[in-house]
């Protein structure tokens, strides 16, 4: 029997598994190192190689020829708490680290480190760390001689050739970690790790967090009545953060702290060591500053290289700042509308790209990511004295690595599955085989840019819809800052693709605080994340039935996921003249309780209007009448979800309650912020149809 739509897409991780990715080229251009599960359905990632010559692929490391190995859910707390914030739902070899000649792979597997070569035959190995076993992110230095990696907090060495394993740095109380990344990094600043080597692998520069400011949260699970409720350190907005330190410890065990500001500037946004020297950027608690330090390895002082300021707030990055082999400082700023990218003084693009993100650097050119239309994100290099090259297609998302002249490129469009293809420097092109899963459904979506703001929407109409013929509307936005739904992707429009055949015209807009758009539409949302968020929803949406006279404004419905789930409940509290029914999932409704970095860059610090004006809560609790009725809501949240924990939905269905307003509440036991279970991710998706189609009297 043919799996249904929900079952697939859940039992595929969204159609993620079998697509290749986690490329690594070799320095000379003649192979690469990449992840891939064996099929669609295989949630088990494996390690292979390819050939640059001959396109043909090996098989390094398959996890299920591993034996003896303990199952994924005795991950140690600290790897399942990282792959919950890089939202990693697979198994197997989910990451990994070579040395610089990319001829040793270290990665881990249940807690359990390996190693295997990467040329010759695959001699995949575990290592003997001394009964050590819940091991998180082991990276091997540049040379291939050692390993570092992180178990119960402390900052381990393991040496390859004497097959020693000590301790370099011990946590002095439990509220004490070393080389682990903060909660504010790892879930809003994208630096999920802790420590990192040198050049020659005879040092590292390490974090060192201290907690013991940190609030302490408690997760329970009320499934299970009997078991001792998850203690989470949470800095929600208004309390304090960790303190970051740093050190530089050599392999020897030689200790120099790094000399900075932690008081002035409280987030270490990123940190990386390369030919020059550490180089760090942090950011004082408002965000309006960037400030790069370079870090003297020998006595731990910093300079400052550079500072970029803005009086709303300056945006990390990712992948800056870098630097060039010449020690040119590569950053991104935001002056004349765009994102443009710069290195040392020269800028190396102008107002017709958005910069995303830098990816590598190799000698002075720059490997990068950029927008020239919001909808597509493509690949390009540069370097001082040259125009930006374009490496691929400028239409749809694509990514990438290069080395050694060989280039690999990760791409996707509307209408072709995720899929990565090596180029060679003679231009010749093989494709790396993907394995995703055929969902069975074509997105054929219409982009728009609706109305003077030009608003970027997704319209899908059922499929085989006949025209004259009127139809149920379903907004299905995140709607948010940092997150875009309205790409030139496949997979982005499968699961609004399967609303629409339920009967639905279904609109997904991406307003402002989206990126793509430029600094100025990114930070529209400074000091109200509820009014222009919503009032751009509602202009898509009469903007699109302009267009498409069958959409019936009488019954039009929202659905979303964290921000978006905000985003749905505010809509049917907020403007139930214009919405008739919502599915809220795992919603923020009091933005005091989400976490420091996120919600003090848009409303600053708690108790002043713009908490106030952003808050559903106050809607909630304000008694329907009959101007402004009551409209059906449900909402959807994870008991054990560490990021919007399940008070947010507690305390609006409490204010719902008390201001006689019904409404459904879906606690999902044992979920997080995302659920990987396979049914419930199922029956979830037929649940909210069923709702939806109740909600606006369109059930058959």
């Amino acid at each position: 029997m043919t799996d249904s739509f929900p079952r697939l897409h859940a039992r595929t991780r969204r159609f993620t598994l079998g697509v290749p990715r986690g490329f690594t080229v070799a320095p000379d251009g003649s192979r690469a190192v990449f992840q891939r599960s064996r099929s669609g359905t295989d949630p088990v990632t494996c390690l292979w190689s390819l050939d640059a010559a001959t396109g043909a692929e090996r098989l390094l490391v398959d996890p299920a020829d591993v034996p003896g190995l303990p199952g994924e859910e005795d991950l140690p707390a600290a790897e399942r708490a990282r792959r919950e914030r890089v939202r990693e739902q697979a198994g197997g070899v989910v990451g990994y680290t070579c040395d610089d000649a990319v001829e040793r792979a270290v990665f881990a597997l249940s807690g359990r480190p390996f190693t295997v070569s990467l040329t010759g035959a695959p001699d995949v190995a575990p290592l003997d760390v001394g009964g050590i076993e819940a091991v998180v992110d082991p990276r091997i230095d540049p040379t291939g001689r050692r390993i570092a990696f992180v178990a119960d907090r402390a900052l381990y060495l393991h040496d390859l050739a004497a097959g020693s394993t000590t301790a370099l740095l011990t946590p002095e109380s439990d509220d004490v970690s070393y080389g682990l990344p903060d909660f504010a990094a790892a879930e809003e600043m994208g630096r999920t790790r802790g420590f990192w080597w040198s050049p020659d692998g005879g040092s590292l520069l390490v974090a060192r967090v201290d907690e013991s400011p940190v609030a302490r949260w408690y997760i329970a699970d009320p499934a299970h009545p009997d078991r001792v409720p998850t203690e989470v350190r949470y800095p929600a907005a208004g309390t304090p953060n960790a303190v970051i330190g740093l050190e530089i410890v050599t392999v020897d065990g030689a200790r120099t702290p790094v000399t900075r500001d932690t008081a002035g500037y409280e987030y270490l946004a990123t940190a990386r060591w390369d030919a020059h020297g550490p180089l760090l950027s942090v950011q004082p608690r408002d965000q309006r500053e960037v400030l790069v330090l370079a870090v003297d390895p020998r006595t731990g002082a910093t300079t400052a290289l550079h500072s970029q300021t803005d009086p709303v707030w300056v945006e990390n990055v990712p992948g800056v700042p870098a630097r060039t082999a010449s020690g040119a400082l590569v950053r991104a700023v935001d002056t004349g509308g765009a994102r443009r990218l710069v290195v040392g003084d020269t800028e190396l693009t102008g107002p017709e790209l958005q910069v995303r993100e830098v990816l590598g650097i190799d000698g002075e050119t720059v490997l990068f990511r950029a927008s020239p239309e919001p909808t597509s994100t493509a690949l390009y290099s540069a370097a001082p004295g040259t125009a930006p090259v374009a490496l691929s297609p400028t239409t749809g998302l694509h990514s990438g690595t290069v080395a050694g002249g060989t280039l690999v490129r990760v791409s996707q469009d509307l209408d072709v599955a995720p899929h990565a293809e090596l180029v060679t420097a003679d231009g010749t092109v093989h494709p790396v085989a993907g394995h995703a899963a055929d969902p069975g459904l074509v997105p054929a979506v219409a982009l728009h840019a609706f109305g003077g703001r030009e608003l970027r929407t997704a319209v899908l109409l059922p499929t085989g819809h006949v025209p004259g013929t009127p139809l149920p509307v379903l907004l299905d936005p995140y709607g948010g800052p940092h997150s875009q739904r309205v790409v030139r992707s496949r997979n982005a429009h499968l699961t609004s693709r399967w609303f629409a055949d339920q009967g639905f015209a279904v609109l997904v807009t991406d307003g402002r605080g989206s990126p793509g758009r430029g600094p100025e539409f990114e930070r529209a949302i400074h000091g109200d994340l509820a009014g222009p968020v919503l009032t751009d929803q509602v202009d898509a949406l009469h903007a699109a039935a302009q267009e498409y006279p069958d959409l019936d404004l009488t019954r039009v419905a929202i659905r979303g996921w964290s921000f978006g789930g905000y985003l749905a409940a505010l809509a049917v509290l907020r403007r139930p003249d214009v919405f008739h029914a919502g599915i809220a999932g795992a919603p923020v409704t009091d933005w005091a309780l989400y976490d420091t970095h996120y919600t003090e860059r848009y409303l600053g610090l708690p108790g002043g209007e713009p908490y106030r004006r952003s808050s559903v809560i106050d809607d909630a609790a304000t008694p329907p009448t009959e101007q402004a009725p009551h409209r059906p809501l449900m909402i959807v949240h994870g008991l054990a979800d560490d990021n919007v924990v399940a008070a947010h939905t507690l305390r609006l269905s409490s204010a719902l309650l008390a201001a006689g307003r019904p409404h459904q509440v879906l606690p999902l036991s044992g979920v997080t912020h995302m659920t990987p279970q396979e049914v419930v991710a199922e029956n979830l998706l037929l649940l909210q149809v069923r709702f939806l189609q109740e909600a606006l009297g369109t059930a058959g």
